[in-house]
C-alpha cells in the first residue's frame, strides 16, 4: 500500500510530466527558444543519438507519427522498451506475479548499445542512404 508522501511525490512527477508534455505538444522546439539547444552538436557539429528528439515528441503528440520518427528513430525502441516495461508492472501488479523482465539480461543491455552506437554513428555520414537518419 501506498504510503500518503509516495503519493504525493508520484502526483507531484505526474504533473510536472503533463506540464512538459504540454510545452511540447503546445510549442514547436524548432520555433521557440524555450527549450534547450543540444550541447554535443553545438560544440562539435555532430548530431548525438538524441538529436532531433524533442522535435520528434512535438510531432508525434500533434499526430504527425511519421514525421516524428522521421526526426529520431531511435524513438521507436524507447516506444518499445517503454510499452512493455509498463505492460509488465501493470502484469506484476494486476496478478500479483513477478513476470520474467528481459531487460533485466545484460545482453538486452549491450544490444540496445550498440544499437544506440550504430545510430550515433551512420546518422552523422554525410551520404545517402545515411542522411536520412540525420534529425
Amino acid at each position: 500500500m501506498l504510503t500518503k508522501t509516495k503519493t504525493l511525490i508520484i502526483l507531484g512527477i505526474v504533473i510536472m510530466l503533463l506540464g512538459v508534455l504540454s510545452l511540447y505538444f503546445f510549442w514547436n522546439p524548432s520555433e521557440h527558444n524555450i527549450f534547450p539547444k543540444c550541447p554535443f552538436y553545438s560544440y562539435t557539429g555532430i548530431y548525438c543519438a538524441g538529436c532531433g528528439s524533442q522535435r520528434a515528441i512535438h510531432q508525434i503528440m500533434n499526430g504527425h507519427i511519421i514525421t516524428g520518427i522521421r526526426h529520431n528513430y531511435l524513438l521507436i525502441i524507447v516506444f518499445i522498451v517503454l510499452s512493455y516495461k509498463a505492460t509488465l508492472f501493470i502484469l506484476n501488479k494486476v496478478y500479483n506475479k513477478s513476470y520474467f523482465d528481459i531487460f533485466h539480461k545484460p545482453i538486452a543491455t549491450k544490444i540496445i548499445l550498440v544499437i544506440v552506437l550504430l545510430f550515433w554513428i551512420l546518422r552523422n555520414i554525410r551520404f545517402f542512404p545515411f542522411t536520412e537518419l540525420a534529425p
